[in-house]
């Protein structure tokens, strides 16, 4: 895995008690989900870090090896087939040295949260299930767990019972609903605490799901605070 530091938007107080990494989809960047935390309805007196990770350029063989912002490669129209487990296996890397460097600030892992959206969440969920350590929890937005055949639950005890919010649109025609359906399936059938939204949308966010966030992350980041003290 590579341990290097990719380029990061932040957000929030200096002495920051608790942190979100949160990941955009493929061609986006740090910046695209900024304008979302100020909706997010957290109360002032939780000391969140948001940050922003930028994924790093390459081709992208789907987009005609078109450079762009992603996470990793996508071979096929059917996301999850011939997957890139190099390039998954390097930004979850990436992921888990920005977890290090969030410790190395103050901010154990018990009360950091990994998310994502589409690629990102891909990742996010991909890392956060394999991490050593117990984190606050686990976000998922119109995402799946990629190299999802080679994971297996008990091989990676430290999150059997972290919190997983997934969410998805009806009517998504990027990532379809049935391969975000089938993640929730294993993770279920492996006793993993998730929590699943759908909303009558295509590969985005609404309102509604936002509201669902903040309710959730609140709930996750003061129970971990709170365990903490």
């Amino acid at each position: 895995m590579s341990s290097e530091l990719p380029d990061t938007l932040e957000l929030g107080p200096p002495d920051a008690t608790c942190s979100v990494i949160w990941l955009h989809g493929l061609g986006a960047d740090g910046y695209d989900f900024e304008p979302i935390v100020p909706e997010l309805g957290l109360p002032a007196d939780l000391k969140v870090r948001f940050v922003f990770p930028h994924a790093p350029h390459r081709p992208v063989t789907i987009n005609n090896g078109f450079v762009m912002r992603a996470w990793y490669d996508i071979a096929a129209a059917q996301i999850n087939a011939a997957e890139d487990a190099v390039g998954i296996s390097a930004s979850a890397g990436q992921l888990e040295a920005l977890v290090a460097r969030e410790t190395a600030r103050g901010v154990m892992p018990g009360n950091i949260v990994l998310a994502g959206f589409s690629q990102g969440g891909a990742i996010a969920l991909y890392t956060g299930l394999r991490y050593g350590e117990r984190l606050a929890g686990i976000l998922a937005l119109s995402t799946y767990l990629p190299l999802a055949q080679s994971f297996d639950a008990n091989d990676y005890p430290a999150n059997r019972d972290v919190p997983i919010f997934m969410a998805h649109g009806t009517y998504d025609p990027i990532i379809p609903i049935a391969l975000a359906a089938a993640t929730r399936t294993q993770l279920e059938g492996a006793d993993y605490a998730l929590e699943w939204h759908d909303y009558p949308m295509d590969h985005s966010v609404v309102p509604d799901e936002i509201d669902h966030i903040g309710v959730w992350l609140q709930r996750v980041l003061a129970r971990e605070a709170s365990d903490g003290m």
